[in-house]
Parts: C-alpha cells; structure tokens; sequence
C-alpha cells in the first residue's frame, strides 16, 4: 500500500470531499458490478461480487485511515468484527486490509507531538521525561504511544493526541451521514443510526485524556490485586486534555496470541471475557472498546488491559432489569423475554408482528454461545452469522429486526458485547460461557479455575 499523507484533513468541506469520492466511488462501481452481472454466469457474478469487496475494503481503509477522527473509528469498529460478507480467503483478505486500521495506522511526525506534549505540559519534553523514544510504539484513531522514562527511573507509556483531530472528529461528526453510508459498504448489518448515535456521544468523551486517566484509576482501584487481570496505573500530574501518562507494561500482543497453543488461547479468551463481561455485571463499570490492540499478555499469565477511553458506568436498576431479562432467555421464558426487552424500549410491545416466540428465536440464534451449556468453540464463521441474525438483510429475522431498535442506553454494552464475542472468534476460543456467565448473571459457583481464583478476589474486596 502507498504510502500516506500523514497530515489530517480537519475542516468539514475537505474531509467532506474525501468522504463524498469514496462513497460515490464505492456506489458507482457497486452498480457497474450490478450491471455486468447480468451477463455472467452465477459463479462468475460471484467472483465478481467478492473482487469487489476487496476493492472496495482497500479503498476504504486508505480513505478512512488517512483521516483518523470518527471516520477512521468506524472503521476499527467494523475491523474486528467478521461481518459474515465474504466467503473463506476472500473474507480473510477483506479482514486483513481493514485491519490495517488498527495497526498501521498513519504517523504524525515527532516535531508535531512535541508541540502538544510542551503546550499541554507546560514544560519540555526533556524537563518532563529522563528519556523520551521519539519513535512512536503504536498508533490509534485519535492519538500515538511512545514508549519514555520518567527522572525517577519508572518506564511510562506517553499517549499524545493528534494535533488538529479535536477539529476533524467535530467535522466528522457534522459528516455522519456520508460516514455511515461508507460504514455500510464495510458491514452491511451494521445499524448505522444507532451507530452514528453511539459515536456523536462517546467520541466527544474519548477526545479528553483527563477523563480517560479518571476512568483508568478507577478500573486500576477497582482490579487492584485481581490474580489474572492488570490495568496499569496512571501517573499523577503528566496527563492532560491531549496528553496521558501511564505505568508501561511489556507483553505479548494478540496476533502473537493468535498463534499460541489452543489452551494458552482459550485461557486468554477467558480471561477476556470475565474482564468485559464481568466488569459490566460485577463492577457496573465496564470498557466498551475491547479489540485486540487493548490487550496485553504478560510473562507471569496475567493479561494487561489498555485505553479506557471509552467506558461507561451504569445505574445498578438498569443492570438488575437487563440481566433479569438475560435469565428469562436463557431459561426459554418467551413472554418473559418479551416483556422484558419491550419495557428496556427495544421494541413497542403491542407490535403484532413481534411475536414473544419469535423474539425468543431470535434471542437463542445470537446468544447461543453462552446459552448452551456445553464446550462452545467460537470461530469466525460463528461470529459471521451472529452479527448476520443481529441485524441484517440476509438474516431470516430481517422483517422482525427492522421494527426493533437499540435504547441508547443499552449501544454500549451491546457494542462491547459483539466486539467481545469477534475477539474470542478470532482466538478460536473454546469454554463453557454458559457456565461462566451464570457466575454473575445467576450467582452460580465458579465454573473453572480461573473462576475460583476469581471469586476469592472477589470475596477478600
């Protein structure tokens, strides 16, 4: 891939152009496609069609990764969830260009970031830090890493903010309709109403790296001392609105992690899932940002969690309803779950075509996994078809899901929720997540080692 611009585009007309050429690009060569299969043959109209996703998710990782702010967000959301589009390698590759947005994304040059860091700490780099590796360690949607040492020997991790992205986020956020409409060429069952609701109210939040360090200290409060879970401290008077310092933790990434034996992976997704599971049924607080650049895997087993800009606390009456209405699911309680998620606001209970039984079929279709009790092995082609029955054409639940919505209230921890389930399909992880998830749904006993080690924790707070 060319190389990028590593400037960021802020004002609106700009950014609206780029975004305007990619969509009527993607469009026009949509209909192209549409056009010439009239003439082809089943197989050939498919190749087509599958060629033409991959154009089109090269195109839109070069266009929305050049941009970073909302746009670029969109598309790390869309990144590591496998949206069930593309059949066997075609889908692979379509995965693996969009996955460039988490991990290549484009670099802002150092004499830039100093600027910030100097006009936020209101000091130099070298008054601030003994040692400052101006080579940055990993790139985000609004910010980079730098890996620094601070005069008093401890090795920090220095998140700096892009210059000009607080512009170009609220451009994007005046742009949301054409952004949505690129999102969809990426994921077709992808809400982009709820969605766009979703970033205009979180990424305002993100921008601000004082409230992200007053996240991070309360998770790092609230974990301290856990036997697997680790979130790195944050460090007192070195963060600010575009600046944020913390402990450095040294680990194994997740595509390393990807290539572990099988039960070093199913441990680590285990451990994933208690964390951002857990965290919202234990805790009320929980991250809503869970894809694979967040995670860390340390020497001694215990996994680091990382960014905590994007985190939600929840009112203990809005826990207690949801999860009463999770256990009516799992037990098969039809007019229960019914009267349960209309009274959340997910659908008018009086809608004839919204069946208590049909809302029960499709509550087992996309919680199978943690509804069966039994070892459960979650694989992309799973996870394709639980993001296909949430919401999407081709799912055979397309005509009830188009009369339901998303409460605001519920887009978070249900984001958290499918981006969660998408980590443990791409480890190929195998559980008992029904056994594990009635740990905190019904109070159950701990299900497997980790579990116990848990719940003492858990017992000793």
């Amino acid at each position: 891939m060319a190389e990028r611009d590593s400037s960021i585009p802020t004002g609106r007309i700009r950014r609206t152009v780029k975004m305007g050429g990619l969509v009527g690009t993607q469009a026009a060569k949509a209909y192209a496609t549409k056009a010439a299969n009239l003439a082809r043959t089943e197989t050939g109209a498919k190749d087509a069609a599958e060629r033409r996703q991959i154009e089109a998710a090269e195109q839109i990782v070069e266009v929305l990764g050049s941009m970073k702010g909302a746009a670029m967000k969109v598309g790390q959301v869309a990144s590591f969830i496998d949206t069930g589009i593309l059949p066997g390698e075609a889908q692979a590759r379509f995965q693996e260009k969009l996955a460039e947005l988490r991990d290549a994304a484009p670099r802002v040059s150092f004499a830039e970031v100093r600027k910030v860091i100097e006009e936020d700490l209101d000091e130099s780099v070298e008054g601030a830090f003994a040692e400052f590796d101006p080579e940055a360690v990993a790139a985000a949607s609004i910010g980079q890493v730098y890996r620094a040492r601070l005069h008093d020997g401890r090795a920090v991790a220095v998140k700096v903010q892009y210059p000009g992205v607080a512009r170009a986020v609220r451009s994007d956020l005046q742009n949301m309709g054409l952004i949505m409409r690129a999102a969809k060429r990426i994921a077709p069952g992808m809400d982009a109403k709820a969605m766009a609701t979703e970033i205009r109210e979180r990424l305002s939040e993100e921008l601000d790296y004082e409230l992200e360090a007053q996240s991070q200290r309360a998770f790092a409060r609230t974990w301290r001392g856990h036997p697997f879970i680790v979130i790195p401290d944050v460090v007192g008077g070195l963060s600010s609105e575009r600046v944020l310092v913390t402990e450095w933790v040294e680990g194994t990434g997740f595509e390393q992690v990807k290539r572990l034996p099988k039960s070093e992976r199913d441990r680590f997704g285990e451990i994933v899932y208690r964390f951002f599971m857990g965290s919202l049924y234990r805790t009320r607080h929980f991250s809503g940002d869970p894809h694979p650049g967040n995670f860390l895997l340390l020497e001694d087993g215990r996994v680091a969690f990382l960014d905590f800009g994007m985190t939600k606390r929840v009112p203990r009456a809005q826990v207690e309803g949801e999860t009463e209405v999770i256990r009516r699911g799992l037990e098969g309680d039809a007019a229960g779950l019914h009267a349960g998620l209309s009274a959340l606001g997910f659908f008018d209970r009086d809608d004839p075509l919204l069946t208590p039984e049909g809302v029960l079929e499709q509550f087992e279709s996309v919680t199978g996994w943690y509804r069966e009790d039994r070892q459960f092995t979650i694989d992309a082609e799973y996870v394709g078809q639980v993001m296909i029955d949430m919401g999407d054409p081709r799912s055979r639940f397309w005509d009830q899901t188009k009369r339901e919505t998303l409460p605001p209230d519920a887009m978070l921890g249900r984001r958290m929720e499918a981006m969660t389930l998408g980590v443990l399909g791409a480890l190929g992880a195998t559980a008992n997540w029904h056994r594990i998830g009635r740990e905190w749904l019904f109070g159950d006993p701990p299900a497997t080692p980790l579990g116990e080690a848990e719940a003492g924790f858990f017992r000793a707070r």
